[in-house]
Protein backbone atom coordinates (compact mmCIF):
# COMPACT_ATOMS: atom_id res chain seq x y z
CA UNK A 1 0.00 0.00 0.00
CA UNK A 2 0.87 3.21 -1.24
CA UNK A 3 2.17 6.12 1.73
CA UNK A 4 -1.25 8.05 0.82
CA UNK A 5 -3.20 5.10 0.53
CA UNK A 6 -1.80 4.00 4.28
CA UNK A 7 -2.39 7.78 4.99
CA UNK A 8 -5.79 7.71 4.27
CA UNK A 9 -6.92 4.23 6.01
CA UNK A 10 -5.38 5.85 9.16
CA UNK A 11 -7.71 9.13 9.45
CA UNK A 12 -10.35 7.33 8.65
CA UNK A 13 -9.86 4.87 11.06
CA UNK A 14 -8.67 7.21 13.60
CA UNK A 15 -12.26 8.91 12.31
CA UNK A 16 -13.98 5.88 13.59
CA UNK A 17 -12.14 4.54 16.21
CA UNK A 18 -14.65 5.59 19.17
CA UNK A 19 -17.32 4.11 17.11
CA UNK A 20 -15.71 0.64 17.04
CA UNK A 21 -14.46 0.52 20.00
CA UNK A 22 -18.14 0.92 21.77
CA UNK A 23 -19.29 -1.55 19.15
CA UNK A 24 -16.30 -4.07 20.17
CA UNK A 25 -16.92 -3.43 23.70
CA UNK A 26 -20.54 -3.49 23.93
CA UNK A 27 -20.64 -7.20 22.34
CA UNK A 28 -17.55 -8.37 24.72
CA UNK A 29 -17.97 -6.38 27.77
CA UNK A 30 -13.93 -5.60 28.20
CA UNK A 31 -12.29 -3.00 27.15
CA UNK A 32 -8.51 -4.95 26.92
CA UNK A 33 -10.31 -7.38 24.39
CA UNK A 34 -11.95 -4.82 22.36
CA UNK A 35 -8.83 -2.71 21.92
CA UNK A 36 -7.18 -6.11 20.68
CA UNK A 37 -10.24 -6.65 18.61
CA UNK A 38 -9.29 -2.73 17.50
CA UNK A 39 -5.67 -3.90 16.50
CA UNK A 40 -7.20 -7.03 14.68
CA UNK A 41 -9.28 -4.71 12.64
CA UNK A 42 -6.89 -2.27 11.25
CA UNK A 43 -4.70 -4.95 10.36
CA UNK A 44 -7.00 -5.87 8.19
CA UNK A 45 -8.43 -2.88 7.05
CA UNK A 46 -4.51 -1.37 6.25
CA UNK A 47 -5.18 -4.21 3.44
CA UNK A 48 -8.34 -3.13 1.50
CA UNK A 49 -8.34 -1.47 -1.53
CA UNK A 50 -10.28 1.76 -0.38
CA UNK A 51 -11.23 2.68 -3.75
CA UNK A 52 -13.36 -0.46 -3.82
CA UNK A 53 -15.10 0.21 -0.13
CA UNK A 54 -18.28 2.63 -0.82
CA UNK A 55 -19.25 2.80 2.52
CA UNK A 56 -16.35 2.90 4.79
CA UNK A 57 -18.04 3.33 8.16
CA UNK A 58 -19.74 0.45 7.75
CA UNK A 59 -16.86 -1.64 6.21
CA UNK A 60 -15.19 -1.01 9.63
CA UNK A 61 -17.91 -2.09 11.56
CA UNK A 62 -18.61 -5.36 9.68
CA UNK A 63 -14.65 -6.27 10.18
CA UNK A 64 -14.58 -5.35 13.99
CA UNK A 65 -18.51 -7.17 14.49
CA UNK A 66 -16.47 -10.02 12.72
CA UNK A 67 -13.56 -10.12 14.87
CA UNK A 68 -15.97 -9.61 18.14
CA UNK A 69 -18.00 -12.56 17.48
CA UNK A 70 -14.39 -15.23 16.86
CA UNK A 71 -13.17 -13.38 20.28
CA UNK A 72 -16.60 -13.66 22.00
CA UNK A 73 -16.05 -17.89 21.75
CA UNK A 74 -12.70 -17.73 23.04
CA UNK A 75 -14.19 -15.57 26.02
CA UNK A 76 -16.87 -18.22 26.46
CA UNK A 77 -14.24 -20.73 27.70
CA UNK A 78 -12.49 -17.83 30.23
CA UNK A 79 -15.58 -17.02 31.51
CA UNK A 80 -16.40 -20.50 31.79
CA UNK A 81 -13.39 -21.06 34.49
CA UNK A 82 -13.91 -17.74 35.98
CA UNK A 83 -14.32 -17.78 39.87
CA UNK A 84 -16.90 -16.10 40.62
CA UNK A 85 -19.43 -13.99 39.32
CA UNK A 86 -18.45 -12.18 36.09
CA UNK A 87 -18.69 -8.05 35.44
CA UNK A 88 -17.97 -6.61 32.38
CA UNK A 89 -14.52 -4.12 32.75
CA UNK A 90 -16.07 -1.30 34.01
CA UNK A 91 -14.98 2.27 32.10
CA UNK A 92 -15.03 5.98 33.32
CA UNK A 93 -16.21 8.09 30.61
CA UNK A 94 -16.36 11.19 29.63
CA UNK A 95 -19.39 13.01 31.22
CA UNK A 96 -20.98 13.78 28.09
CA UNK A 97 -21.99 10.05 27.29
CA UNK A 98 -24.26 10.29 30.34
CA UNK A 99 -26.36 13.09 27.97
CA UNK A 100 -26.84 10.38 25.83
CA UNK A 101 -29.89 8.44 27.58
CA UNK A 102 -29.49 5.59 24.69
CA UNK A 103 -25.86 5.43 24.85
CA UNK A 104 -25.64 5.81 28.46
CA UNK A 105 -27.75 2.70 28.83
CA UNK A 106 -26.42 0.63 26.51
CA UNK A 107 -23.00 0.71 28.53
CA UNK A 108 -24.83 0.18 32.02
CA UNK A 109 -23.66 -2.53 33.61
CA UNK A 110 -26.93 -3.56 34.44
CA UNK A 111 -28.03 -4.02 30.76
CA UNK A 112 -24.40 -5.25 29.25
CA UNK A 113 -25.06 -7.85 31.83
CA UNK A 114 -28.31 -8.95 30.12
CA UNK A 115 -26.64 -8.68 26.86
CA UNK A 116 -24.78 -11.78 28.64
CA UNK A 117 -27.83 -14.12 28.28
CA UNK A 118 -27.81 -13.57 24.26
CA UNK A 119 -26.12 -15.67 22.07
CA UNK A 120 -23.10 -14.13 20.25
CA UNK A 121 -25.50 -13.35 16.93
CA UNK A 122 -28.11 -12.23 18.81
CA UNK A 123 -25.84 -10.17 21.40
CA UNK A 124 -24.60 -8.78 18.09
CA UNK A 125 -27.21 -7.54 15.94
CA UNK A 126 -28.85 -6.22 19.31
CA UNK A 127 -26.01 -3.85 19.20
CA UNK A 128 -25.72 -3.10 15.87
CA UNK A 129 -29.28 -2.63 15.47
CA UNK A 130 -30.52 -0.82 18.77
CA UNK A 131 -27.90 1.10 19.73
CA UNK A 132 -25.63 2.31 16.95
CA UNK A 133 -29.33 2.04 14.11
CA UNK A 134 -26.93 -0.02 11.45
CA UNK A 135 -29.31 -1.14 8.81
CA UNK A 136 -30.60 -4.82 7.99
CA UNK A 137 -28.23 -5.64 4.96
CA UNK A 138 -25.20 -3.83 7.20
CA UNK A 139 -25.49 -6.20 9.78
CA UNK A 140 -26.17 -8.95 7.36
CA UNK A 141 -23.67 -8.67 5.68
CA UNK A 142 -21.50 -8.27 9.46
CA UNK A 143 -22.93 -11.61 10.64
CA UNK A 144 -23.29 -13.61 7.75
CA UNK A 145 -27.12 -13.95 7.77
CA UNK A 146 -29.53 -12.94 5.22
CA UNK A 147 -31.66 -9.55 5.84
CA UNK A 148 -34.63 -11.36 6.68
CA UNK A 149 -32.74 -13.37 9.27
CA UNK A 150 -30.84 -10.63 10.91
CA UNK A 151 -34.82 -8.83 11.39
CA UNK A 152 -35.75 -12.27 13.17
CA UNK A 153 -33.02 -12.06 15.22
CA UNK A 154 -33.34 -8.64 16.29
CA UNK A 155 -37.15 -8.90 17.08
CA UNK A 156 -36.07 -12.12 19.45
CA UNK A 157 -33.17 -10.67 20.46
CA UNK A 158 -35.36 -7.17 21.56
CA UNK A 159 -37.98 -9.15 23.07
CA UNK A 160 -35.62 -10.81 25.27
CA UNK A 161 -33.68 -7.68 26.23
CA UNK A 162 -37.32 -5.84 26.95
CA UNK A 163 -37.92 -8.75 29.61
CA UNK A 164 -35.07 -8.17 31.66
CA UNK A 165 -33.96 -4.55 31.41
CA UNK A 166 -34.67 -2.09 34.32
CA UNK A 167 -38.20 -1.05 33.96
CA UNK A 168 -37.25 2.59 33.21
CA UNK A 169 -34.53 5.47 32.93
CA UNK A 170 -33.40 6.98 35.80
CA UNK A 171 -32.22 10.37 35.82
CA UNK A 172 -28.06 10.90 36.29
CA UNK A 173 -29.33 13.26 39.39
CA UNK A 174 -31.27 10.48 40.49
CA UNK A 175 -28.83 8.13 40.50
CA UNK A 176 -25.99 9.92 41.77
CA UNK A 177 -27.95 11.29 44.56
CA UNK A 178 -28.41 7.32 45.54
CA UNK A 179 -25.19 6.84 45.59
CA UNK A 180 -23.91 9.67 47.82
CA UNK A 181 -26.28 8.75 50.32
CA UNK A 182 -24.42 5.33 50.28
CA UNK A 183 -21.30 7.26 50.19
CA UNK A 184 -22.07 9.09 53.45
CA UNK A 185 -23.76 6.08 55.33
CA UNK A 186 -20.19 4.24 54.31
CA UNK A 187 -18.38 6.75 54.93
CA UNK A 188 -19.57 7.54 58.60
CA UNK A 189 -20.29 3.72 59.08
CA UNK A 190 -23.68 4.79 59.51
CA UNK A 191 -26.30 1.40 58.96
CA UNK A 192 -29.24 2.87 59.27
CA UNK A 193 -28.48 4.93 56.43
CA UNK A 194 -27.01 1.97 54.44
CA UNK A 195 -30.09 0.51 54.63
CA UNK A 196 -32.63 3.59 54.05
CA UNK A 197 -31.27 4.05 50.43
CA UNK A 198 -31.09 0.43 49.88
CA UNK A 199 -34.36 -1.45 48.39
CA UNK A 200 -35.31 -4.07 50.05
CA UNK A 201 -34.57 -6.47 47.44
CA UNK A 202 -31.38 -4.88 46.25
CA UNK A 203 -28.25 -7.47 44.87
CA UNK A 204 -24.80 -6.81 45.06
CA UNK A 205 -22.83 -8.82 42.81
CA UNK A 206 -18.69 -8.35 43.15
CA UNK A 207 -16.26 -9.63 41.31
CA UNK A 208 -12.40 -10.27 42.36
CA UNK A 209 -11.71 -12.82 39.70
CA UNK A 210 -10.34 -15.21 42.24
CA UNK A 211 -7.44 -12.41 42.56
CA UNK A 212 -9.15 -10.33 45.39
CA UNK A 213 -11.55 -11.26 47.81
CA UNK A 214 -15.01 -11.08 46.83
CA UNK A 215 -18.65 -12.83 47.01
CA UNK A 216 -18.23 -16.11 45.42
CA UNK A 217 -22.23 -15.72 44.47
CA UNK A 218 -24.85 -12.25 44.16
CA UNK A 219 -25.82 -11.26 47.84
CA UNK A 220 -29.89 -10.52 47.90
CA UNK A 221 -31.41 -8.63 50.32
CA UNK A 222 -30.92 -5.21 52.22
CA UNK A 223 -29.75 -6.68 55.64
CA UNK A 224 -27.54 -9.09 53.82
CA UNK A 225 -26.02 -6.51 52.03
CA UNK A 226 -25.40 -4.17 54.94
CA UNK A 227 -23.82 -7.28 56.70
CA UNK A 228 -21.49 -7.52 53.91
CA UNK A 229 -20.04 -4.14 53.48
CA UNK A 230 -19.87 -3.63 57.34
CA UNK A 231 -18.10 -6.99 57.66
CA UNK A 232 -15.80 -5.92 55.04
CA UNK A 233 -14.71 -2.05 56.15
CA UNK A 234 -14.06 -3.86 59.76
CA UNK A 235 -11.83 -6.07 58.43
CA UNK A 236 -8.87 -3.68 56.88
CA UNK A 237 -6.72 -1.29 59.04
CA UNK A 238 -6.27 0.56 55.36
CA UNK A 239 -7.63 4.50 54.86
CA UNK A 240 -10.59 3.66 52.77
CA UNK A 241 -10.83 6.27 50.69
CA UNK A 242 -14.39 6.62 48.13
CA UNK A 243 -15.07 9.27 45.45
CA UNK A 244 -17.46 9.81 42.60
CA UNK A 245 -16.58 9.05 38.70
CA UNK A 246 -18.78 8.66 35.84
CA UNK A 247 -18.33 4.51 35.15
CA UNK A 248 -20.41 3.45 31.78
CA UNK A 249 -22.24 6.17 31.19
CA UNK A 250 -23.85 7.00 34.78
CA UNK A 251 -22.33 8.00 38.15
CA UNK A 252 -20.62 5.73 39.71
CA UNK A 253 -17.64 5.25 43.11
CA UNK A 254 -14.07 4.58 42.76
CA UNK A 255 -13.21 2.70 46.09
CA UNK A 256 -9.38 3.09 47.29
CA UNK A 257 -7.26 1.76 49.90
CA UNK A 258 -4.03 3.86 50.98
CA UNK A 259 -4.51 6.07 48.10
CA UNK A 260 -4.77 2.76 45.59
CA UNK A 261 -7.76 2.04 43.53
CA UNK A 262 -9.56 -1.03 44.99
CA UNK A 263 -12.15 -1.44 43.23
CA UNK A 264 -14.90 0.47 40.70
CA UNK A 265 -18.47 0.20 41.52
CA UNK A 266 -21.77 0.59 39.48
CA UNK A 267 -25.24 1.07 40.19
CA UNK A 268 -28.84 0.64 39.16
CA UNK A 269 -31.61 2.95 40.90
CA UNK A 270 -35.25 2.44 40.82
CA UNK A 271 -37.46 5.20 42.33
CA UNK A 272 -34.62 6.71 44.37
CA UNK A 273 -33.22 3.66 45.50
CA UNK A 274 -30.31 1.18 44.75
CA UNK A 275 -31.63 -2.00 43.77
CA UNK A 276 -28.22 -3.14 42.39
CA UNK A 277 -25.04 -3.05 43.32
CA UNK A 278 -22.00 -3.77 40.62
CA UNK A 279 -18.39 -3.86 42.39
CA UNK A 280 -15.22 -4.90 40.39
CA UNK A 281 -12.06 -5.55 42.12
CA UNK A 282 -10.52 -8.04 40.05
CA UNK A 283 -7.19 -6.00 39.23
CA UNK A 284 -6.89 -7.19 35.38
CA UNK A 285 -10.08 -5.34 34.96
CA UNK A 286 -9.66 -1.80 36.76
CA UNK A 287 -6.10 -0.91 34.20
CA UNK A 288 -8.46 1.51 32.61
CA UNK A 289 -9.83 3.04 35.60
CA UNK A 290 -6.42 3.44 36.95
CA UNK A 291 -5.00 5.34 33.92
CA UNK A 292 -7.94 7.94 35.03
CA UNK A 293 -8.49 9.13 31.57
CA UNK A 294 -12.44 9.39 31.23
CA UNK A 295 -13.19 7.34 27.38
CA UNK A 296 -15.60 9.06 24.68
CA UNK A 297 -17.32 6.24 22.99
CA UNK A 298 -18.79 8.03 19.74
Amino acid sequence: MSDHATNAATETFVAHRNLLFTVAYEMLGSAADAEDVLQETWMRWVKVDLGQVSDQRAYLVRITTRQSLNRLRTMKRRKEAYVGPWLPEPLLTAPDVAENVELAESVSMALMLVLETLSPTERAVFVLREVFDVDYDEIAAAVDKSPAAVRQIAHRARRHIDARRPRSVVSVSETRAALESFQRALETRDLQGLLDVLAPEVVVISDGGGIKQAALRPIIGAEKVVRFWAGGLGKTDATITVGPAVVNGSPGLVFRLDGEIDGVMAARVEDARITGLYYVRNPEKLNHVASETPLTLR
